[in-house]
């Protein structure tokens, strides 16, 4: 009878020993090194992030307040276009009929309405007011006159007039927009450190000059106003770690004149905060058409 033998190889590994303390504490404090340098990679990248968050969300604010802007200033003035100048509104209109724009319209004087502006306005009082005659017009598929005229808030103001009208204000960092004399103002947008207007002037006897000028200098012959420049500062909302005597360069005030701003030496909440100006210029398309 035979027998199997299962031998069972028994493996004998060398002795084992423990690191020492010096091995030890060489390996904690490359492992520091390494956390220290990811955290500072992690807050670097945390910084620029933030920035280019705050700088694109600034330029979609200003993006947004120049639409609105534009759009009423350079509507400023405007007058019902009458698609056939010689007849009734009742009678049937034909493609060859001469159009014109027409002479007057009831509650808006162009000469005073269309603009006005003061360079160091009070509480109560708006940094720019423009405004354009309100009036229906038929739509296609309906057999009712409809108006499709908005102030800067997408309200209409009355039959007659639409206003619009923008201030900042300066305790609350807010640009402020309304419409009617008894209708509130409300936010158009918020983080607005600067709003300046000046306005283009045409040299009189049809010189094709323009020059930059401020309310003060336009008096009362608001006529001769062709075009607006508006100059905004926003701010942004992240804390910035910039560098000693970082600046900017401020909207021109009143005078013409241009500051340069720290940044590290403003007041809250605009301290260390990226601060960026903006500027557009709008054409008054109807002015100098009446009068």
């Amino acid at each position: 009878m035979k027998h199997n033998h299962i031998v069972a190889a028994t493996l004998v590994q060398p002795g084992q020993r423990g690191l020492s303390l010096v091995e030890l504490l060489v390996g904690l404090l490359l492992g520091l090194l390494i956390i220290a340098v990811a955290l500072g990679a992690l807050m670097a990248s945390r910084a620029v992030s933030g920035t280019v968050s705050d700088a694109s969300q600034l330029q979609q604010q200003a993006s947004h307040i120049f639409r609105v802007m534009g759009r009423q200033i350079r509507q400023a003035g405007s007058l019902r276009l009458l698609l056939s100048s010689a007849k009734k509104g009742t009678d049937t209109v034909d493609v060859a009929d001469p159009v014109a724009f027409e002479a007057s319209a009831q509650d808006f004087d162009p000469a005073h309405d269309t603009i006005l502006g003061l360079d160091a306005p009070g509480r109560a009082q708006y940094k720019l007011t423009v405004g354009y005659s309100n009036y229906t017009q038929p739509l296609h598929g309906s057999a009712i006159e409809t108006s499709l005229q908005r102030n800067c808030l997408g309200q209409t103001n009355s039959n007659n007039l639409i206003l619009s009208r923008f201030a900042l204000d300066a305790r609350k960092n807010t640009l402020r927009c309304t419409g009617a004399p008894s209708a509130g103002a409300q936010p158009l947008a918020q983080n607005v450190a600067n709003f300046q207007v000046r306005y283009l002037i045409q040299s009189p006897k049809g010189d094709a000059r323009l020059q930059y000028v401020n309310a003060a200098a336009v008096g009362q012959d608001w006529s001769r106003v062709v075009a607006a420049e508006v100059c905004l500062v926003l701010f942004g909302i992240e804390v910035i770690n910039m560098p000693a005597d970082s600046r900017y360069t401020d909207c021109a005030s009143s005078d013409g004149t241009a500051e340069s701003i720290d940044m590290t030496t403003l007041p809250a909440p605009r301290t260390r905060r990226l601060h960026m100006v903006f500027r557009s210029v709008y054409q008054l398309r109807s002015q100098g058409m009446a009068g």
